[in-house]
Parts: C-alpha cells; sequence; structure tokens
C-alpha cells in the first residue's frame, strides 16, 4: 500500500473537529460493522460511508464515533508504519498480513504501535520519560486486549501533548516523520530494552517518545 503522506496528513486533519469518543470498548461487531474503514483515506468519503450504511440505525451516533476512531488510527499507524520502512535498515515484513510483525531492522522483528500517554500509568510525564522500562511493561499488560494482542518486539511510539489532547498528535504525520528518523539515527538493537513476560523467551522494546509542549 503507498500512501501519499502529506495528503493522509490533510485528511486527518480534517478528523480533529469531532470529538474523540468510542462510547464502548471495541468489540468484534462493531469491528465488522466498520472494516470499510479500512478500504477509503479520503475522510469526507468516511462521512459519506457512515451517512449511507447507518443513518437509520439507532446506534448511528456510536457507529459513528467507532468508525472515525478506526479509520484515524489506522491510517495514522499505516502512514507510521510507511516512515519506517522508508528508512534504509527497515524492510516491511514479507506478509503484510502479519499482525506479530510490521517491519524488520537490522534483521530484527517489530511490531509498532502508536500510543497516546496512558491515563493509568502511575506517573507524570515527567518521571514517565526516566521509566520508560516500567512503561513499556505497562503497556503489554493493559493494551491490545483484542487482535493485536501479543508480547512479541515492539516499539511504541508515545505521544503526550500538554493540552491533554494526546489523541491529534497522531495527525501530525510531519512532526512524526522527525521524531522517528531522530531515533532511527541512534538505532541499535543492543541497547533496546529486554523483557521476559514469556517463558524461555525474551521480548525486545523500546519507547520513541512524541512530546509536544
Amino acid at each position: 500500500m503507498n500512501i501519499d503522506s502529506q495528503r493522509i496528513e490533510t485528511e486527518l486533519k480534517k478528523r480533529l473537529v469531532y470529538p474523540y469518543k468510542w462510547g464502548r470498548k471495541q468489540n468484534d461487531y462493531f469491528d465488522k460493522l466498520t472494516n470499510f474503514v479500512y478500504r477509503i483515506q479520503n475522510f469526507d468519503e468516511v462521512l459519506s460511508e457512515i451517512e449511507k450504511r447507518f443513518k437509520q440505525d439507532k446506534e448511528h451516533k456510536n457507529i459513528s464515533n467507532y468508525a472515525l476512531n478506526r479509520w484515524y488510527n489506522f491510517w495514522s499507524a499505516q502512514t507510521v508504519e510507511q516512515i519506517f520502512c522508508s528508512l534504509p535498515n527497515v524492510k516491511a515484513a514479507l506478509d503484510g498480513k502479519d499482525r506479530l510483525v510490521d517491519f524488520t531492522i537490522d534483521g530484527f522483528t517489530f511490531d509498532h504501535k502508536t500510543s497516546i500517554f496512558p491515563n493509568g500509568f502511575p506517573y507524570g510525564i515527567e518521571d514517565a520519560v526516566g521509566k520508560t522500562k516500567e512503561l513499556i511493561e505497562w503497556l503489554y499488560k493493559n493494551q491490545s486486549q483484542q487482535q493485536r494482542k501479543h508480547l512479541k518486539n515492539r516499539l511504541f511510539m508515545v505521544l503526550y501533548s500538554s493540552d491533554g489532547e494526546h489523541w491529534k498528535l497522531k495527525a501530525e504525520v510531519s512532526w512524526l516523520k522527525e521524531r522517528i528518523e531522530n531515533y532511527m539515527k541512534g538505532f541499535n538493537p543492543h541497547y533496546l530494552l529486554k523483557f521476559q513476560l514469556e517463558e524461555r523467551h525474551y521480548t525486545l522494546a523500546d519507547v520513541i517518545w512524541a512530546i509536544k509542549n
């Protein structure tokens, strides 16, 4: 999938004027209803599709919020993945449908996840930056309880905005690209944090901080 990152940034930013509400936990039923978001890059087309499919549904508002969130998170994540894969020591996963591997860096496989700074983490942002290992353990334990739940190698990009609107940073594609490129300049797999989250298996992980004051 080839994504025009400048164009997708423009489309993602159209989402920012709508409240970011899920209204429910992610579940297979609502996922199935809204899987069309994976095929549409244009935000106005997504709005039209939601109206066409669910205008008469009593759950219209909840489905709409759910679809907009999935669309926004998916296309931001796909663009971030493409940014990684454009770098010289990164190769896209051979199997594009492999939910455990997005790419390899210097031969090491990784999934990536862009996450907003979690409310439930027991430290503020100033302390959290110095407690990267604790944050990673928290993220593995508390996030991705649905289809992407796994304990394999992962790079987390953690977003924090001083105004509390962390989710909006997912649309700042050009800015995220700078954060990724700066991180990758000093990348060394031997400096990654190592966890034993499963018996007889070590997991490699790290955090790329994306903080906007």
